[in-house]
């Protein structure tokens, strides 16, 4: 049984996003490298703040259950801010990259679109960030123990796999919303995609009530999916295109740099 809940929550959490990643990025080199900058820019924010942190406890009053709470709260929007600092910062790196790759290359195009970068990134992003949250919880779920048999939930590893895939997805849709907002020098896009950031963090301090935490997170990602849908060019018309296949040039897989 330890083994089915393991193997299930694993491909629950990050089936979606190595499917994406074998159709979409493996066969092309270039998206592979920027989406593992993607995923170093996202460790390198989680060990900043991880070092505020281990400071910050350090230097409280451990015995003060308040205090430790206000901590914690603090850990969580300092995460989501570092994060979103580095988004941005490798956001200005990839144009200047993608500024040399085209000075090197000998077409007139760039070899990679900035709406390919945006969702290459978001999913290294992602990928990092769900493992990180998931990890230990998958670990644990070998067992040895029960979940739930001192009147606990029983959905603890389901409802993890399921907001680490939502979390997943929504760092892939924040890159293209964030990139694409940055190009247009839309802010208040910008600080939406914080704010939204902020918001699902923050309601994981609503488990193990797990239907407060799931619920609006996952109508977050609706509504993101929607906004990236249409910050990526999309409309209802390729939409119907590409679900019916009549459509190759929609898929990012075929999708040429503009």
């Amino acid at each position: 049984m330890t083994a089915a809940v393991f193997f299930g929550c694993t491909f629950i959490a990050f089936g979606p996003a190595i499917a994406l990643f074998l159709f979409t990025i493996a066969r092309e080199p270039l998206r592979v490298i920027f989406l593992i900058a993607g995923a170093f820019f996202w460790l390198v924010s989680l060990l900043l703040s991880s070092l505020v942190w281990f400071i910050s406890v350090q230097i409280s009053n451990k015995d003060s259950a308040a205090q430790q709470k206000g901590l914690l709260i603090f850990g969580v929007v300092l995460s989501v801010l570092l994060q979103e600092t580095f988004r941005f910062a490798y956001y200005k790196l990839l144009k200047k990259a993608n500024e040399g790759l085209l000075a090197l290359s000998q077409e007139e195009t760039m070899p990679i679109s900035i709406r390919q970068l945006a969702y290459v990134s978001g999913l290294g992003f992602g990928f990092m960030s769900g493992a990180f949250s998931v990890v230990n919880i998958l670990a644990d779920s070998v067992g040895p123990g029960t979940v739930g048999i001192h009147g606990d939930s029983q959905h603890y590893f389901l409802s993890s796999a399921f907001m680490t895939m939502a979390i997943i997805l929504l760092h892939m849709f924040w890159g293209v919303v964030f990139f694409d907002a940055c190009e247009k020098q839309r802010w208040w896009a910008v600080a939406a995609v914080v704010i939204s950031h902020l918001i699902v963090s923050c309601l994981t301090f609503q488990n193990p009530e797990y239907v407060a935490s799931l619920v609006p997170t996952y109508v977050i990602l609706f509504l993101m999916g929607i906004w990236a849908f249409y910050s990526a060019g999309g409309s209802l018309r390729n939409l119907k295109l590409c679900l019916t296949c009549k459509d190759k040039d929609f898929l990012l897989a075929n999708h040429r740099p503009r």
